[in-house]
C-alpha cells in the first residue's frame, strides 16, 4: 500500500528485529494515518535532496519497540518517526540541509553518525518542535 508516491507502507513497518523474533508489527488505523504524514515529510526531504531513501526503521509496535530496547515514548511506537540512511550523505549533511531548508519535522536528530532519525507532531494539528539534536556515545545535545 502506498503511503505517498515513494514510499510504502511496508517499508515504513518493516523490521528485522520482528522478522527474526516472529513479532507483531501491524499498525493500527491512527498508526498508519501518522505513518502516512511521516511519509509526506519524508517526501519532502527526498525532493530536497534529490536522493534516495533508505528506512532502516519507521513504525514499531510495542513488542518490536521492547526488543530492540526502546523507550515506550518513542515517535516510533505511534507512527510518527523514522530513522533513514541517504546514499552519499552523511547524518549531519542530511540534518544541515533539513534545517537550512526549513523542513517542517518535529525532530530531526543525527544519531551515533550513523542514520538521521526524523519525525512528525504526534498530533496532526500540533505545531512542529523543529528540535534538532545529536545522539551518540557522549549522550544527547543540540544539534550545533
Amino acid at each position: 500500500m502506498n503511503l505517498s508516491p515513494n514510499f510504502t507502507l511496508e517499508e515504513l513497518t518493516h523490521s528485522e528485529v520482528a522478522e527474526r523474533k516472529n513479532l507483531d508489527n501491524t499498525p493500527n488505523a491512527t498508526e498508519i494515518a501518522n505513518l502516512t504524514r511521516l511519509a509526506g515529510l519524508l517526501e519532502q526531504v527526498r525532493e530536497l535532496l534529490n536522493k534516495p531513501i533508505m528506512i532502516n526503521s519507521g513504525f514499531r509496535s510495542k513488542p518490536v519497540n521492547d526488543s530492540v530496547g526502546s523507550k515506550d515514548s518513542s515517535q516510533h511506537r505511534i507512527g510518527c518517526a523514522a530513522d533513514l540512511r541517504v546514499p552519499g550523505m552523511t547524518p549531519k549533511e542530511v540534518v544541515v540541509a533539513c534545517i537550512a531548508a526549513g523542513l517542517p519535522f518535529d525532530q530531526i536528530i543525527e544519531e551515533f553518525g550513523s542514520w538521521t532519525h526524523i519525525s512528525v507532531t504526534n498530533q496532526a494539528a500540533d505545531k512542529p518542535r523543529g528540535q534538532a539534536l545529536i545522539i551518540d556515545k557522549a549522550g544527547t545535545r543540540v544539534f550545533s
